[in-house]
């Protein structure tokens, strides 16, 4: 592979481009080596992301892949929400298996595919970017009428629809501590499917197939750099030069951080379709001082009498807007009363608590995992109860002292203290679909928090039941059998052969 990274600081363009990378003792599954018995593309890297027991190890793997052949240190410390990152790797093969325009015609054939709901219709022609989504299922002889017509067609959720994209974006989500989400764009010949903008995520643009022209854009204005909300669609005339303009070549690489204008239009000569993978919606130290701060003053208001007292009864006579450039004793009194209460604040700030309300969010967030042929037998989804010889059998999980488990995946679970008890929230039950199913918890009895904390400290270890920190071998077993019956668990060994 060929590393093309642009860095468009102008410091930079006098340092060159940088080294080719070397090997190193750390070999990157997936990268530029002989695929060997897994076999190559995408198939091959997931069979041997699969063989890394740690989930956290395979979702590191699975990123520096992404970025291959630069590495995620140098990625994060130049570009990751500062700057663009072209990565031209002269290998048309690289994402194959991930998907593809056959992929796309399958999932039309399947028949769950709406409009509005899971793919969009657009045009970008003469400054005018429209929508033309009728209602309705997405028939295929409807859908490839349009692109023939030169409508661009975008995927919302291909990984509802492609176990190989649910697969990727399952593993991957763990490496952000922040849902992984993907679009795939399909788009015909000589045309553009979308205006100018920027968006509230930072973007990865995978080039699967064919090629495309694209123009990346610095923010316009200090407000609009790492935005929180994505922009309404932009004129040419709002644009300046652009800081990045490239073919993207199927096999490589394009990524932008929010806040970025970007738009891309396909060559006379060529199709395009690519996948953006994305993350970071509405992650930054702001987002989440927005939980923090409310629960502070809460807090506050219960243990401190002083903000509980009342206002001074004359306040509004000399504050307010009207009253901001007058000079008065009062003024600077209520002022420094409300930064000394502010300031205070802090002391009240359940920090710990908001992380884990951020992250019970981002569970809800998340794509549950996808199992290996190993997770399944040693867990309750290979479990061989069935109805044999008129009634059912292989139905009993006996789990015991000596019986050895550990966690399914190390970023499945979130323990949170919550006014109405202990809860567990957990991914394992989740939808391929953002949010179709509601957050999915165990409300616990407290004497079950050690067990669990000992559980994700020993992971990928296994530790048996009878070290389980409860205080009776009874409700050691009561506890690991729920959490086996929901998939959280796995055993060392199956409980049971087919």
């Amino acid at each position: 592979p060929v590393e093309a990274p642009v860095d468009p600081r102008p410091e930079a363009a006098a340092a060159g481009p940088d080294p080719k990378p070397r090997g190193g003792p750390k070999a990157m599954p997936g990268g530029p080596r002989p695929a060997g018995e897994d076999g190559g593309g995408m198939s091959g890297l997931l069979r041997r992301l699969a063989r890394l027991e740690d989930s956290r190890q395979r979702a590191a793997e699975l990123f520096r892949w992404l970025l291959a052949p630069v590495a995620p240190a140098k990625f994060l410390g130049r570009h990751w929400e500062r700057a663009p990152l072209l990565v031209r790797r002269g290998d048309p093969g690289y994402y194959a298996g991930l998907f593809s325009t056959a992929d796309f015609d399958a999932a039309l054939r399947g028949g769950e595919v709406h409009f509005g709901t899971h793919l969009d219709v657009t045009s970008y022609a003469e400054g005018v970017r429209e929508t033309h989504n009728p209602s309705g299922r997405a028939l295929p002889a409807v859908v490839w009428d349009f692109y023939q017509n030169g409508c661009s067609l975008r995927l919302l959720c291909p990984q509802a629809f492609s176990p190989t994209v649910w697969q990727f974006l399952s593993i991957l989500q763990e490496q952000f501590g922040s849902m992984a989400g993907a679009n795939t764009y399909l788009t015909p010949p000589g045309t553009q499917g979308f205006a100018p903008h920027y968006d509230d995520i930072e973007a990865f643009v995978l080039q699967l197939e064919g090629k495309k022209h694209w123009r990346v854009y610095r923010p316009r204005t200090d407000a609009e750099v790492l935005p929180q909300f994505s922009s309404a669609n932009l004129t040419q005339a709002e644009l300046g030069e652009p800081v990045l303009e490239t073919v993207l070549e199927t096999g490589d690489l394009l990524y932008f951080p929010r806040g970025f204008i970007h738009q891309g239009d396909c060559l006379p000569e060529a199709h395009s379709l690519h996948i953006t993978v994305s993350s970071y919606q509405r992650n930054s130290w702001g987002d989440f001082l927005e939980k923090l701060i409310p629960a502070a003053l809460q807090m506050a208001l219960e243990e401190d009498v002083e903000y509980r007292r009342g206002l001074p009864m004359d306040y509004l006579q000399y504050m307010g807007v009207a009253s901001s450039d007058t000079v008065d004793a009062r003024r600077t009194a209520f002022v420094e009363k409300v930064q000394s209460l502010i300031k205070k604040l802090v002391d009240y700030a359940p920090i710990d608590a908001a992380v884990d309300q951020r992250a019970k969010s981002f569970l809800h967030d998340c794509l549950p995992p996808v199992l290996t042929q190993s997770e399944k037998s040693q867990s309750v989804y290979g479990f061989p109860a069935r109805w044999q010889d008129g009634g059912p059998c292989n139905v009993d999980i006996l789990i015991t002292k000596d019986t050895e488990v550990r966690l399914l995946r190390h970023g499945i679970i979130r323990l949170c203290n919550e006014e109405a008890g202990v809860m567990l929230y957990y991914t394992t039950e989740n939808s391929r679909v953002y949010h179709k199913e509601e957050p999915k918890f165990l409300e616990l009895d407290p004497e079950y928090t050690d067990s669990i904390e000992f559980l994700l400290s020993s992971y990928p270890n296994h530790v048996s039941v009878d070290n389980l920190p409860c205080e009776t071998l009874e409700e050691k077993i009561s506890l690991a059998t729920l959490l086996f019956e929901k998939g959280i668990l796995t055993t060392k060994k199956p409980l049971a052969q087919v």
